[in-house]
């Protein structure tokens, strides 16, 4: 029978089931927001506090110190995807999420109080290092638990536009910080937003991860972790066995029994988070550095493009739980392979807004092949005993790698003269991940929890 036909006859959640899955969503998403505006907001005012905390005369060079704490805190990822996936997979998805906004906060604050070089030296510089070094930890664990929430609290047949949000949430964070960056831009002089005005973003990113952190604490937690958590604790009590194997719940040892799936995970995630940050922290500094066009115009642009970004994940998203995961992949990985030194090219050209924004909008809707679907497909390589720390790990791995150096390459290249070696650099990155989108299996249709296992049992049943 086809994967369709039993989609059709599953039956349809009753209204209460269906509203705690929209909760869950919503307060899941609002969370990621909150997480994600506090980590990209770094990047968005970085022209404006970066002559604060180091000296000299070269702008591109002060640009780059502090590129190279933002990549500095993708190095904790790693450890904050192996603590917090651990923590959610032993201790639930919440209690995870909820921890993830507490750090996020305190280093919203750190940031918000670093003393600028002219008073304390390279005192400021290294209270921004300590607060990357946090935020690095938090986003760490933050992905995996948001993926494998929205992933796992999602209907089986709408997984892809649930964990499209991810990205939506990730979006509105960024455009909640470049809205901001506008405001301020046409209230402020340049003076008070290189003086003190950057300081407020991070100021209201402290108070908006209160909100949050009271908020994940009265989400409920998914299905599948529940009943995954039910069945190991009634095995324990009937043998040893059973008992430490639910001891072995997001440990690395048990990530070691799925290596395979992991290192698909690090693959599948190098060219997109390579694409996803080159147009979308990188772009706006792009525009500015390379273009030739003025802040305001460029961070118009920038916002406006990411606005109807975040607009069609759901769309993308949808569109994989109808057709699955491997076309939306390999449309993305194509056409940032072929497409990307063009793009770059003709964007470094751009003579003002319409151009810019529309070149901008090709590439994002290139991205969204990867954007829209990739927590849903990560989460579903892994049981549910392993999962979060099985997103977290190698896709924190990755990204340290790659997605958080890609802004640091990309200014090395401009510096020595030689820009466009960054394009192809995109480019060979997305033609790895071509290489294994054509060669993996398409995971739209696992299954998650017993539940759904049941559910799919019944369905098959019903169209014999």
């Amino acid at each position: 029978m086809s994967p369709s036909a039993v989609a059709a006859a599953r039956p349809q959640p009753p209204g209460g089931e269906r509203a705690r899955r929209r909760l869950a969503l919503v307060g899941g998403s609002l969370g990621n927001l909150v997480e994600w505006y506090d980590w990209f907001v770094y990047a968005s005012f970085a022209v404006y506090f970066a002559d604060d905390f180091f000296p000299g005369s070269d702008s591109t060079a002060k640009l780059m110190n502090t590129a190279g704490i933002f990549a500095v805190g993708f190095l904790m990822r790693p450890v904050g995807g192996w603590l917090l996936g651990r923590a959610a997979d032993r201790h639930g998805r919440k209690s995870a999420l909820t921890l993830t906004v507490t750090m996020m906060s305190a280093a919203a604050v750190l940031i918000a109080v670093a003393p600028t070089y002219a008073r304390a030296g390279y005192l400021g510089a290294g209270v921004l290092l300590l607060a990357r070094l946090l935020q690095g930890m938090s986003i760490g664990g933050e992905y995996a638990a948001s993926a494998t929430y929205l992933t796992e609290a999602s209907a089986p047949n709408r997984r892809g536009l649930g964990s499209s949000f991810q990205y939506v949430s990730m979006t509105c964070g960024q455009l909640l910080g470049l809205g901001i960056l506008i405001v301020m831009q046409h209230t402020l002089s340049s003076a008070q937003l290189h003086s003190w005005g950057w300081r407020v973003p991070f100021l209201l990113g402290a108070v908006l991860a209160g909100v949050v952190l009271w908020l994940r604490r009265r989400l409920p937690e998914t299905e599948a972790f529940t009943a995954d958590a039910r069945t190991a604790e009634a095995g324990g009590r009937e043998q040893d066995g059973a008992r430490e194997q639910d001891g072995a719940r997001g440990t690395l040892r048990s990530l070691w029994e799925h290596r395979r799936q992991a290192l698909l995970v690090m693959a599948l995630t190098l060219g997109g988070t390579v694409a996803y940050y080159t147009y979308t922290t990188y772009l706006t500094k792009y525009l500015i550095g390379s273009a030739g066009l003025a802040k305001n115009t460029a961070t118009l642009v920038s916002f406006t493009a990411l606005a109807l970004f975040a607009a069609i994940q759901p769309l993308a998203g949808l569109l994989s739980d109808r057709i699955g995961r491997r076309p939306l992949l390999i449309t993305f990985a194509l056409g940032c392979t072929v497409g990307t030194y063009p793009l770059m090219t003709a964007l470094g050209s751009a003579s003002g807004y319409w151009s810019a924004l529309g070149l901008s909008l090709v590439a994002l809707v290139i991205v969204t092949g990867y954007t829209s679907i990739n927590a849903a497909v990560k989460a579903e390589l892994f049981p549910t005993r392993i999962r979060a720390l099985g997103v977290a790990l190698p896709y924190a791995l990755a990204n340290a790698l790659f997605g958080g150096t890609a802004e640091y390459i990309a200014l090395w290249f401009k510096n020595s003269g030689h820009e466009s070696g960054f394009f192809w650099y995109v480019s060979g990155c997305a033609l790895v991940s071509l290489v294994v989108y054509v060669l993996m299996p398409d995971t739209r249709n696992a299954v998650l929890s017993p539940e759904e296992a049941r559910t799919e049992a019944a369905a098959a049943g019903a169209v014999r």
